[in-house]
């Protein structure tokens, strides 16, 4: 193994695993990228440093500048850590609706928050618009740069390297990319990529069943942080997209505490539902097909929840 120079260098190249007793016998292969190995715990590094670093070469971003955006907690924090890296100042909009955990580790990497109330807690359209409109106003401040990550297409290509890593260590044989949509970002990315390969590649999007907008339904409240946004993303590109899934949030709580108990993967409520999604689609694909799908954060990040709280199941 070599020696990194940067911290930064230690972004991606993250473990592939395959599941094994999760998974139901009369179901395809399932396989998660370990997207917590990552330095701050999430696949969120890698778009922060797509996005830090896109707007440093084209100039809109320069020396001395306050970094301002709105977020559930991973994109914060891994925007707080690249700006700790590089040199900036960070204002995060969040909420309550996030744990107390992700607020931790942004103000650990130095993040100045503003608190958004929720909806007793609860990811809501009303709160991710008007935690848009906080940062809008923040961003109106001199030197100041608004990274807006629904709109910013810099982020996509964060997710480049990701889809290359999938391809190379499966050998270019998958049959499907399942993933959550927050951004969409990432399943763009990763589409974008696998489809480029092979256009017989599946690639199933994840929604909260609570909020299924991308399956033609209505917005409403769910626990499924970091996606789930009530209405469509901008960056959403549904002619990459095969089918959708619509997982419930404790569906979603189910299988993350199933994951840890037994699988030993410690992972977020957004990579329960991953592979809650990824077992459906793996059981119409049938024995025999492989399926990659990704644990988008640790659930060190959601100790404070009532995820792993005395969980008995």
């Amino acid at each position: 193994m070599k020696i990194n120079n940067s911290i930064l260098d230690a972004i991606g190249n993250t473990s592939l695993i395959k599941l094994n007793r999760v998974v139901p016998a009369d179901c395809a292969e399932i396989f998660v990228k370990l997207e917590w190995e990552n330095p701050t715990g999430s696949m969120k590094d890698r778009t922060a440093l797509a996005m830090i670093s896109k707007a440093e070469e084209a100039g809109r971003l320069k020396s001395g500048d306050t970094i301002v955006e709105y977020t559930g907690g991973s994109t914060g924090i891994s925007l707080a850590f690249i700006c700790l890296a590089k040199g900036y100042k960070i204002h995060i909009i969040t909420s309550d609706a996030f744990s107390q955990d992700k607020r931790n580790q942004m103000t650990a990497f130095g993040a100045e928050l503003t608190l958004v109330p929720s909806e007793n807690g609860l990811t809501t359209k009303k709160l991710i618009l008007d935690m848009i409109d906080a940062a809008r106003e923040f961003s109106k401040k001199p030197n100041t740069f608004w990274t807006d990550q629904l709109k910013n297409k810099d982020s996509i290509s964060g997710y480049y390297p990701l889809a290359e890593e999938i391809l190379n260590q499966t050998d270019g044989k998958i049959d499907a990319f399942v993933h959550s949509v927050g951004t969409s970002a990432s399943l763009r990315g990763v589409a974008e990529i696998l489809k480029n390969r092979d256009q017989k590649i599946k690639i199933v999007a994840v929604e909260p069943a609570e909020s299924n907008i991308l399956s033609g339904g209505q917005p409403g409240p769910h626990k499924i942080e970091g996606v789930g946004i009530g209405y469509i993303p901008p960056l959403w590109e549904p002619d990459l997209v095969d089918d959708v899934e619509a997982v419930g949030t404790e569906e979603a709580k189910k299988m993350t505490r199933r994951l840890a108990k037994e699988e030993g993967i410690f992972a977020g409520t957004s990579s329960g539902a991953n592979v809650t999604a990824a077992i459906r689609v793996g059981q119409k694909l049938g024995p025999g097909k492989k399926i990659v799908t990704l644990m988008a954060d640790s659930g060190l990040k959601y100790l404070s929840t009532d995820i792993f709280k005395n969980a008995k199941h």
